[in-house]
């Protein structure tokens, strides 16, 4: 069963390059999730013949549908030496049909052109004939890349703009998904503004009013038609990001200040609220109510959260240093607590960020921490129930600011692997996680108070940071064009 599931996936990637050619993310996207319905669907089929009748009729839409490949089948090997980088990446990334450790286990071609025995049993069929070295096919994947190192690839020419039309604290920080052009920014001043950033000049769209206090966190929805933000006057509301008008205004039933927000990844029409009386509650998006069982209370003010990508294991962040983690049943909005892991006893724990894959070098799932102890914690995920492993830290300078990181949005080929994050000495820090020793690999110098977020544009042609004077700037990767 897992051969044919394989040779299913491996004929997937064989026509993955003729699938929306201008946007090598989606196929990338794509092939992800092509390999977890595989592996969701063999745990329920006991019959061989089923799949491999199902493989011969895939086969012949995917030909009918965009002709016959440049490259022929070979047996029951496939040749895919024109796949591109972000194709070829994901196999090593979905277990647990690729690699779990983090070697190296590709070869070159021998003098028959084709790779040997990458993989043992069945594995050794479907690979045998795969290249995941990149090839000049993959201009793609080459140009979203960049450099070769990790100092080209995250080094900067400077400033793209700078917006100021916040006259408090910028809380948070997010391009739209999948897109390079919008960003959107929540403030103390009690609004949130969605600006316009390429083609220049760049422009404050629309400004959202409506909270009575500061906003303290928002997200945007997967389709990027709504915002859901938090605030302190004790409601979330939701934007209608189009006619820039309030939706929906959610009243906390506890009455408490609303810290963090998060959508569900999987169902937008849930999301999850965290306030200052320790509650975490589980919302319905079209009826403004909470589910049964969807609510539940920690050790302290709720002031970030993160799902992980299969929208079933949330972890919560509080003020008094621990990380709470929770089952989450996607059908009836339930909660269940599972864990809590203490990182550091009475420091806040102001950003939560999970990663599935983020590089050849860092395979692990990961989960990326700020915490009041001047430290940027990487934790790896050990356990179904959210269960976390300290895997290291990097040195920032965070005492009492509620500073935000990310992980760099690109998977790829190119060398080492990235996060960044805010910090009170008014610098935003660049870190490889792969490395042991000189972690830091740049530093952008321009705001004049903390930096509280950061985040990456789709394509990472532009970064946005955020400060505590209401300050953003928009940056400009050296290398990259910032165009439509």
């Amino acid at each position: 069963m897992a051969g044919v599931c394989q040779q299913v996936l491996a004929l997937d990637a064989k026509y993955n390059a003729y699938r929306t050619p201008n946007n090598p993310q989606f196929r990338t996207l794509y092939i992800r999730r092509r390999s977890q319905l595989l592996r969701e669907n063999a745990k329920k089929e006991s019959d061989p013949s089923t799949r491999k009748e199902y493989l011969r009729l895939r086969a012949q839409l995917l030909n009918s549908r965009y002709g016959s490949p440049a490259f022929s089948d070979q047996g029951r090997s496939f040749s895919l030496r024109s796949i591109s980088r972000n194709t070829a990446e994901s196999y090593d990334s979905l277990a647990p049909f690729g690699p779990s450790d983090g070697r190296s286990r590709h070869r070159r071609h021998t003098s028959s052109g084709s790779l040997k025995h990458l993989y043992e049993g069945p594995m050794k069929r479907v690979y045998d004939s795969i290249e995941v070295v990149p090839t000049s096919a993959a201009e793609a994947s080459r140009a979203m890349a960049g450099g070769k190192t990790v100092s080209e690839n995250y080094a900067f020419a400077g400033m793209h703009h700078i917006f100021d039309q916040h006259s408090a604290a910028v809380t948070s920080v997010k391009f739209a998904n999948d897109d390079k052009t919008r960003v959107a920014c929540s403030s103390l001043d009690g609004t949130l503004s969605i600006c316009q950033v390429i083609p220049p000049p760049a422009t404050v769209i629309c400004m959202l009013k409506g909270h009575k206090a500061g906003v303290t966190d928002f997200v945007w929805s997967l389709s990027n038609d709504v915002l859901l933000s938090g605030s302190k006057d004790s409601t979330a509301r939701l934007w209608d990001v189009a006619a820039g008008t309030c939706m929906r205004v959610i009243q906390d039933s506890s009455g408490g200040e609303i810290n963090c927000c998060i959508f569900q990844p999987l169902n937008n029409n849930m999301f999850v609220i965290g306030n200052s009386r320790s509650m975490v509650q589980m919302m319905n998006m079209s009826t403004g109510k909470g589910y049964k069982g969807g609510s539940s209370k920690i050790s302290g003010q709720v002031l970030s959260m993160a799902f992980d990508s299969t929208g079933r294991i949330l972890w919560a962040g509080d003020d008094r240093g621990s990380i709470f983690s929770f089952l989450v049943d996607i059908a009836s909005g339930k909660l269940t607590k599972a864990r809590r892991i203490v990182v550091c006893d009475g420091q806040a724990i102001t950003s939560i960020t999970a990663r599935a894959w983020l590089s050849r070098e860092a395979r692990d799932p990961l989960l990326l921490v700020n915490c009041c102890l001047n430290s940027l914690c990487l934790f790896k995920i050990v356990g179904d129930d959210g269960a976390l492993q300290l895997k290291k830290t990097f040195p920032i300078k965070q005492k009492s600011s509620h500073i935000k990181s990310i992980f760099c949005p690109l998977m790829s080929f190119r060398m080492g692997a990235c996060v960044i994050s805010g910090s009170e000495d008014m610098c935003v820090y660049f870190f490889d996680v792969t490395k042991d020793s000189k972690t830091c690999v740049n530093k952008l110098l321009g705001h004049s108070a903390p930096v509280l977020d950061v985040c990456f544009n789709c394509d990472e042609s532009l970064l946005a940071s955020c400060d505590e004077q209401g300050m953003v700037i928009i940056w400009k990767r050296e290398g990259k064009q910032a165009q439509l």
